[in-house]
């Protein structure tokens, strides 16, 4: 029970820190991994997404100038900060949108949009409001 408050408390604390939804975040943990911390996944062009909110190895290069690592991103709380950075530079790109929680995943149109609405869907099931992000 204590794990699973603790959990709870990074999504609401790395939100925060980085001026995201914090329901959003728990949303694209659940599309990503079934918010399972040990989740780890090859994808078809060899890049490697990395636990809970399967943060992807492609952006190992610019995480390790800050000491940032592939084991580090299988920490559970220390993935979900990294994914609500990697999610602000979305929203700072894309502004308050579907479109930047789209681009948490592709910034190719198509899959952006498709992977918003699985966001979206998971929200509306929890009984968040999905008109703005």
């Amino acid at each position: 029970m204590a794990c699973n408050a603790a959990h709870a408390d990074c999504f609401d604390e790395a939100a925060a820190y980085h001026h995201v939804n914090p329901h959003v975040l728990r949303a694209i943990a659940w599309v990503e991994s079934r918010n399972r911390p040990d989740a780890r996944n090859v994808n078809q062009n060899g890049s490697i997404d990395y636990g809970v909110m399967q943060v992807n190895s492609i952006h190992l290069r610019k995480l390790s100038e800050y000491g940032v690592d592939a084991s580090t991103l299988m920490e559970p709380c220390k993935n979900v900060y990294i994914a609500a950075w990697h999610l602000r530079k979305q929203v700072d790109r894309y502004g308050n949108t579907w479109a930047a929680v789209g681009a948490y995943h592709s910034a190719t149109p198509t899959l952006r949009d498709g992977y918003a609405a699985k966001v979206q869907a998971v929200l509306r099931r929890w009984g968040h409001d999905t008109g703005t992000q």
